[in-house]
C-alpha cells in the first residue's frame, strides 16, 4: 500500500502479485465488516492493482483472495510490514564485528505490529531475486519475494502466520544461473539429511534451571581450577533405544559416567548440523543448529541443562576454518564465491576437499562470530574447542610452493584470519565471561593463549600436540630402546610455560590405523600393555596443565575408534580394562582433591625437576608444588621393564613421604600392594640435595608421594 496522487488528490494504491488467484479484495482491519476494496487483475500471471480513492493514510489491512481451486483465504499482506532490520543493523553486520547477527538474519518468530509471524533475512549480494519458499507457500518462489535493503546485500521479509516447525529454504536467482534453493545459513533447526530444509524454531521457548552453574562460571578463573575433559562422539558412545542414542536419552547415563570417573567437563565432537556422518561433524552446514540426528534444539538444551545442574561443564568443537561443498548450503551461496575465497589457492582446503572461509569479507566474520556467540547464548555452552586453527593461521598450510598467495607483506600468515580469531575470542569473553576458548593448534605460532591486549590470539587453552607426539613416540618404543629416547619425556618442559596447555589424547590418535591407545603400548600381553597404559596416564595427569582424554581411552578400548560402531563397553568385564578405568578415576580425584596443584598448572613455581637425566634406568622424577608444603607431590616414573630396587632419589623436604598413588597397584590389576605405605627422607646427600629417600620401583610404574608434616605420625 502506497500513497499516490490521483486526479489531483492523494489516494492509496495497493498492488499484489498472486499467482493462481482469480479474485482479490482489500479489507480494513479496523472495520472488518466495512466496505471492501477490489483489486483488478491486470496480468495473466497474477499481478493485481487497485485504487482506494480519497484516502491518503495507509492502514493495516488484509487481503481476501479466491484461488483457481475456489478456495477463499484471508491474510495479512507481507508487504504491508516495514522491514524488521534497521540501517544500524545492516551497518553493524557489514562492519564485521556483529556478535549478534543471528538476531537479525535467519528466521525469527515475532509479533510485528501485533501480528504473529516470522521474519526472514538473508545475505545474498549477488542475487537479483530472493524468495522464501516453504511448506506454507507450496515451495513456490513466486510467493514471498524478499526486498533488498540498501547496499548491504541483505534481503528481508516478514510473513504473517508462519508457525514454529514450518520448513523453508531460500530460492535465489542471479543474472546467469537458473534459480536454485539454499538452506538458511543462520538456520536454528534443520531436517535430517537428505532433505536438509531449514525449520522455523521457537529458540527461546526452553526454561533453564542452571542459574547456579552460570553464576559460578562467571566468577571462576578456570586456569586455576582442575579441568579434566572427557572428549566424546555422541553418535558412537553408547547404544540407545533406537540404535543411536538421543540427547534426552544420553543425559542420565552420561552424568552417571562423568560422576563415576570424576571428570569436570565433557567435550562433544561437533554437534552442529552436518550432512555426512563420516566427517564426524567437522564439515558443518548448520552453524547455529544442533544436529537433528539426536533430537531437536530443546532436547539438546535439556542435555546441557542437566549436565550443568550436576556440576559438569560442556565444551563443543567448533569449526570456523572450512565448510563442505554441498550445493544446498554455503558453497557459492548466491551464485558467487560468497563465504569462500574465489581463488582456489586461498579457498580450497586440499587436505579435506572443503572450502575455506573468506576472512577478508566483514560479513563472513560477523557470521562466524555470531555463530560462536549463539552457542553460548542459546545453549549455555561453557567452551568452544576451535578446530584446525593452524590451517587458519597460515596461507601455505599443507600447500607446496606456488600453490598459495602471500599476504600484503609477502608473508605466509593469514592476517585477516588472525584478526578474526582475536575478535571472536574477545567477543565470547566479553559477552560470556568464564567461557573457555580452546585452540587445536599444532605449530609454534607465538601467543596463542596470550590475551589480545598483549598482542596474542586470546585463547584460554591450547592442545599440547608436541607433548602428545613426543610422549606417544616414546611409549611406543620397546622398552629396550627407550634409553636413547629418554629426552622425549622431558623435552616438553622447555616450552611448557610458553602457553596455557591442556595435555590431550584425542580421537585423532586412535583412528586411521594409528591403533588404539592400548594397542600402541609395546608387547603382546594385555597385562603388560595395561600396565604401561596406566603408567602413561599417571605421567599425563601429574604433568602441568589441564587434561583431555577421548572416550574409550580411559578403559583401554582395544580397537580403533569407528564412528559407525559403539564403544566396546563389555571390555570392562575384564579386570585389566576396569583397572585402567579405576586408575584414571583415581588420578582425576587426586587432581581435584589437591586444588593448589591445579592452581599452579601455569605457574613455573608449581613444577621442579628432581631427576630427568636417568636414561639408563628409563626413570624420571619431578615435584608438583602447591601453595602449601603439605601439597607437595613427588612423582616418580620407572618406564623400563626392570624393577629398580634401592633406588635413591633426592627430595627437598625431610620427614615422611606418603605414597598416595601407584599405577601398578593391585586394585588396578598390578603387583603393588593395595595398601600404600610411606618412606622417610634421611640426611643423605643426593643430586646436590641434603635429603633423599630409598625406593623400590616396579617396572612401568608411576608412583606419587605426598609430603607429610614432619611432626605427623
Amino acid at each position: 500500500m502506497h500513497p499516490i496522487e490521483f486526479n489531483g488528490k492523494l489516494s492509496l494504491v495497493v498492488r499484489a502479485y498472486l499467482p493462481d488467484v482469480v479474485n482479490c479484495e482489500v479489507i480494513d482491519n479496523k472495520v472488518p465488516q466495512g466496505p471492501r476494496f477490489k483489486l483488478e487483475k491486470i496480468s495473466e500471471d497474477g499481478f493485481f492493482e487497485g485504487l482506494i480513492i480519497d484516502r491518503s493514510d495507509a492502514f493495516c489491512y488484509q487481503l481476501c483472495i479466491k484461488t483457481t481451486d475456489g478456495d477463499i483465504h484471508q491474510y495479512h499482506d507481507p508487504y504491508s510490514f516495514l522491514p524488521t532490520l534497521s540501517k544500524e543493523d545492516t551497518n553493524r553486520f557489514t562492519d564485521g564485528k556483529d556478535s549478534y547477527a543471528h538476531h537479525k538474519l535467519g528466521a525469527h518468530l515475532r509479533a510485528h505490529n501485533d501480528i504473529e509471524g516470522a521474519s526472514f533475512a538473508v545475505w545474498a549480494p549477488n542475487a537479483v531475486r530472493v524468495s522464501v519458499v516453504g511448506d506454507f507457500n507450496h515451495w513456490d518462489g513466486r510467493h514471498h519475494m524478499m526486498r533488498r535493503l540498501d547496499q548491504s546485500g541483505i534481503w528481508e521479509i516478514f510473513i504473517p502466520g508462519v508457525l514454529a516447525g514450518s520448513k523453508y529454504k531460500f530460492e535465489i536467482a542471479t543474472h546467469n544461473i537458473k534459480p536454485f534453493q539454499k538452506t538458511d545459513p543462520y538456520g536454528l533447526e534443520f531436517e535430517s539429511p537428505p532433505n536438509n530444509s531449514s525449520i522455523v524454531c521457537a529458540i527461546n521457548s526452553y526454561s533453564w534451571n542452571d542459574n547456579k552453574w552460570i553464576h559460578r562460571r562467571k566468577k571462576t578463573d578456570w586456569l586455576k581450577e582442575p579441568i579434566s575433559i572427557y572428549e566424546m562422539h555422541l553418535g558412537s558412545w553408547k547404544c540407545g533405544a533406537e540404535d543411536a542414542v538421543s540427547y534426552k536419552e544420553i543425559a542420565g547415563d552420561l552424568i552417571e559416567y562423568l560422576q563415576l570417573m570424576k571428570y569436570t567437563h565433557v567435550e562433544f565432537m561437533p554437534l552442529a548440523e552436518h550432512p555426512f556422518d563420516g566427517s564426524w561433524g567437522y564439515q558443518v552446514t548448520g552453524y547455529f543448529s544442533p544436529t537433528n540426528r539426536f533430537g531437536n534444539p530443546q532436547d539438546f538444551k535439556l542435555l546441557i541443562d542437566e549436565l550443568h545442574q550436576n556440576g559438569f561443564g560442556v565444551i563443543m568443537d567448533w569449526v570456523p576454518a572450512h565448510f563442505p561443498k554441498d550445493s544446498f548450503a554455503l558453497a557459492k551461496f548466491d551464485g558467487s564465491a560468497l563465504y569462500e575465497y574465489k581463488d582456489p589457492r586461498q579457498g580450497l582446503h586440499q587436505d579435506w576437499g572443503t572450502l575455506i572461509f573468506n576472512y577478508e569479507r566483514k560479513e563472513v566474520c560477523s557470521f562466524l562470530i555470531s555463530s560462536a556467540i549463539a552457542w553460548c547464548e542459546h545453549y549455555h555452552i561453557d567452551g568452544l574447542r576451535v578446530d584446525a586453527v593452524a590451517s587458519m593461521l597460515y596461507l601455505d598450510y599443507s600447500r607446496k610452493e606456488g600453490e598459495w598467495i602471500p599476504n600484503s607483506y609477502g608473508g605466509r600468515e593469514n592476517l585477516e584470519a588472525i584478526e578474526f580469531i582475536k575478535d571472536v575470542n574477545d567477543a565470547v569473553h566479553q559477552h560470556y565471561p568464564g567461557t573457555l576458548m580452546i585452540a587445536e593448534e599444532s605449530t609454534a605460532f607465538p601467543g596463542v593463549t596470550t590475551p589480545t591486549k598483549q598482542g596474542g590470539l586470546g585463547f584460554d587453552l591450547k592442545w599440547n600436540m608436541g607433548w602428545m607426539h613426543d610422549t606417544l613416540e616414546y611409549m611406543q618404543k620397546d622398552t629396550i630402546n627407550r634409553q636413547q629416547a629418554h629426552d622425549k619425556l622431558s623435552f616438553g618442559m622447555l616450552y611448557q610455560y610458553s602457553e596455557c596447555f591442556t595435555q590431550v589424547f584425542s580421537h585423532d590418535e586412535v583412528v586411521h590405523e594409528k591403533k588404539s591407545m592400548l594397542e600402541k603400548m609395546p608387547g603382546e600381553s594385555l597385562i603388560n600393555k595395561a600396565k604401561q597404559m596406566r603408567c602413561l596416564y599417571g605421567f599425563m595427569w601429574m604433568w602441568p596443565g589441564k587434561k583431555t582424554l577421548f572416550m574409550g581411552c580411559d578403559y583401554g578400548q582395544t580397537s580403533e575408534w569407528r564412528y559407525k560402531d559403539f564403544l566396546d563397553w563389555h571390555l570392562l568385564d575384564s579386570f585389566e580394562h576396569s583397572g585402567i578405568q579405576s586408575c584414571v578415576r583415581d588420578l582425576n580425584q587426586i587432581y581435584q582433591e589437591i586444588p593448589s596443584i591445579a592452581q599452579k598448572d601455569y605457574n613455573k613455581d608449581g613444577f621442579e625437576w628432581i631427576n630427568h637425566s636417568d636414561s639408563k634406568n628409563c626413570s624420571l622424577a619431578f615435584l608438583r608444588k602447591g601453595h602449601k608444603a603439605e601439597d607437595t607431590l613427588l612423582v616418580v616414573g620407572n618406564f623400563s621393564s626392570e624393577a629398580l630396587d634401592n633406588y635413591r632419589l633426592a627430595v627437598p623436604l625431610s620427614g615422611r613421604w606418603e605414597e598416595i598413588f601407584n599405577s601398578d597397584s593391585k586394585q588396578y590389576g598390578g603387583l603393588h600392594s593395595s595398601k600404600f605405605g610411606c618412606v622417610i627422607a634421611d640426611m643423605h646427600n643426593c643430586d646436590g640435595r641434603d635429603y633423599s629417600i630409598l625406593l623400590s620401583l616396579l617396572p612401568h610404574t608411576i608412583s606419587i608421594f605426598r609430603w607429610q608434616n614432619r611432626a605427623k605420625k
